[in-house]
């Protein structure tokens, strides 16, 4: 496919205007941008190519694939593992570091097979491997043909029945390292050692001290869910220099949280944990792997701090201060570098995929009730109706204020009996009219106090969208997590619009309300007025937990993927297209059965037709027409 070239409608709104407003720059780590028609483009490998999203999107629903979609640009993949191990390696080399760099995905981040088989492929020339943090993804890990020198990372609880299957696999020629996160595992990993003759490769999970920032800083620490302390590690150690297995020790490991949003803790993270590999050196010599687990930060909303939704540091800053810290450790306590192990996973997936929807319609609250006031209105509806006449730019802050005291003195007399539906339906309108009037001089006066949040909330639209949040984007709702939200046309007009976006469950708390910005959290998105045109937006970096922990609230279940690939000058295709649920696929999944679905409502229509409430062909009709609708799309057909 061939992206035109169309040029720019000459307006006084310009992309960068746009770019601004959404900080697209800031976020988007160059591999988003918008083109000349105004149009959201992507850039997989951030040059001078790039591939527009309505183009796909339009080609798609040419071939009944309708939004909600989730696209996924396997590219950025490659790009994200080709940046990571060119930061270490400009690190390494620029500080003398006498060891190399390995990397290894962790599977509990995105396990869909297509995001994995792309993963090992862009990921072969550097030895990338997996990390496994349960049996059933070790299980998974075992299916992809990793190169020989990758890494596979055993960690998580595990019984006996997990521990004897990462045993056998090591057998089978995996390079598997299997990874103590408590001491009672050890037990079990001598005795099947033994039982199956086998030499398989450890490691030892620290419990340190230092911990991450950000939402998940309690997940490390002394307190945190894994690792071994000190005491346990030396008890580690003794346990298996008694069954001569200290050769097999290979790699010591922590995680101290993912998403770090300062790089200081993973400095003194890094320090901790250096200190404890050169003692532990002392006493076994063939330990060699140093790995740091996840926790690499993405910045969710471009500010470049440290607050939750971003990181106050680069990909390339983090790397430096892996490497130039090891290397200073190991050099002040004269051993041998080790070889640099991360298990970043949100860094490495979350830029490569983006769910698209059209909003279908505004919902907004209508006062259009005639307000007339005479000698029998009620003075507090005349005291309203004087502030709605009497406002202006120079005092809309004072009679603002006046206003709401009256808005509350109405509600007050109508809950004692001393006002009538009709008089509290009037006073509404009046206030909404006032507050109409004070949003136009917020805009002229470019006011942005939030003295009048109530008022921008209220002349605020609600988008529609037809997506479930809880199926695409189940961190904002459960944790707070921010993600860009941008429209995919139209950025070259001005959005004259602000609202939220609500999704088609039967759940208050489906509702888009937050939403990134620079310097700080929005309440409302800038989208544009609805037209008679579909009117899409994306909502951006959702590859990492999202496809794992989506739920099937109200049974909307997963949504419709393309994979897109681009080409040479612009031209793109989409590599593979995987249908959403239908739903008897949801329904299946509950364990009803598709037969005895049909049945009942096969039985229901012949008892309306036997008692003569419907007609034969009306039965038919309906019958017909469930059957096909059991087979639908579980997303609404705006």
């Amino acid at each position: 496919m061939k992206t035109k070239k169309n040029l720019d409608t000459t307006t006084g709104w310009k992309n960068q205007n746009s770019k601004d407003l959404y900080g697209i720059d800031d976020w988007g780590h160059g591999y988003f941008s918008i083109n000349r028609k105004g149009n959201l483009v992507v850039k997989p490998d951030k040059g001078q190519s790039q591939l527009e999203i309505l183009e796909v999107i339009e080609h798609l629903k040419k071939n009944k694939i309708n939004t909600p979609v989730l696209l996924r640009f396997p590219q950025i993949l490659e790009s994200r593992i080709h940046e990571l191990y060119e930061c270490f390696d400009r690190s390494i080399n620029e500080s003398g570091y006498q060891a190399r760099y390995k990397g290894v995905f962790p599977l509990k981040v995105n396990q869909r097979k297509d995001v994995i088989d792309e993963i090992v492929r862009a990921g072969k020339k550097y030895n990338y491997g997996l990390e496994a943090g349960s049996k059933p993804e070790l299980i998974e890990s075992l299916s992809f043909k990793l190169n020989p020198e990758s890494l596979l990372v055993c960690n998580g609880y595990k019984d006996k029945h997990y521990i004897r299957t990462a045993i056998e696999a090591s057998l089978l020629k995996n390079n598997i390292i299997l990874v103590i996160d408590q001491l009672d595992e050890i037990h079990d990993i001598i005795k099947f050692s033994k039982k199956l003759n086998a030499n398989p490769c450890l490691g030892i999970r620290l419990r340190l001290y230092s911990r991450g920032s950000g939402k998940w800083a309690e997940s490390g620490g002394e307190a945190s869910k894994f690792g071994l302390t000190t005491v346990e590690l030396l008890t580690a150690l003794d346990i298996l220099t008694k069954n001569g297995m200290v050769p097999n020790l290979k790699m010591l490991h922590f995680h101290i949280g993912s998403q770090i949003t300062e790089v200081r803790r993973i400095q003194n993270a890094v320090k901790e944990a250096s200190r404890i590999y050169a003692k532990v050196k002392g006493m076994a010599s063939a330990l060699e792997y140093f790995n740091i687990g996840g926790g690499l930060g993405v910045d969710y909303d471009g500010s470049k701090t440290s607050s939750d939704a971003s990181a106050n540091y680069s990909m390339q800053e983090y790397t430096n201060n892996v490497v130039f810290t090891l290397k200073e450790i190991c050099d002040e306590e004269g051993i041998e570098h080790p070889t640099v192990v991360t298990e970043s996973g949100r860094a490495i997936v979350v830029y490569h995929s983006m769910l698209i929807t059209n909003l279908a319609y505004e919902k907004s609250i209508h006062y259009d009730r005639n307000v007339e006031v005479g000698e029998d209105t009620p003075n507090v509806l005349q005291n309203l109706y004087s502030c709605l006449d009497e406002i202006t730019i120079k005092n809309y802050r004072e009679l603002y204020h006046d206003s709401l005291q009256y808005k509350d003195e109405i509600l007050y007399m109508f809950n004692l009996g001393q006002l009538g539906l009709e008089d509290k339906a009037k006073g509404e309108t009046l206030f909404y009219k006032i507050c109409q009037k004070i949003y136009r001089y917020l805009q002229q006066t470019e006011n942005e106090s939030e003295e009048f949040d109530y008022v921008r909330k209220l002349i605020s639209k609600k988008y529609i969208g037809n997506f479930s949040m809880f199926q695409s984007m189940p961190d904002f709702w459960a944790i707070d997590q921010l993600f860009p939200i941008v429209p995919i046309q139209k950025l070259n007009k001005e959005p004259t619009n602000r609202g939220t976006i609500l999704d088609i469950t039967c759940d208050s708390d489906g509702e888009i309300d937050k939403f990134v910005d620079v310097k700080d959290v929005k309440d409302l998105l800038e989208l544009h007025a609805l037209d008679n045109n579909p009117y899409y937006v994306a909502v951006l970096l959702l590859g990492a937990y999202q496809d794992s922990i989506g739920d099937l609230h109200n049974l909307f279940g997963a949504i419709h993927e393309a994979h897109v690939v681009l080409k040479d000058d612009d031209e793109w295709d989409i590599k593979r297209v995987i249908k959403g649920d239908t739903v008897n696929d949801v329904l299946t999944m509950l364990k009803f059965n598709k037969r005895s679905l049909v049945h009942g409502i096969e039985t229901s229509v012949q008892r309306s037709v036997d008692d003569g409430d419907i007609s034969y062909q009306m039965g038919k009709s309906i019958l017909n027409n469930m059957k096909k609708e059991i087979n639908d799309y579980t997303y609404l057909d705006f």
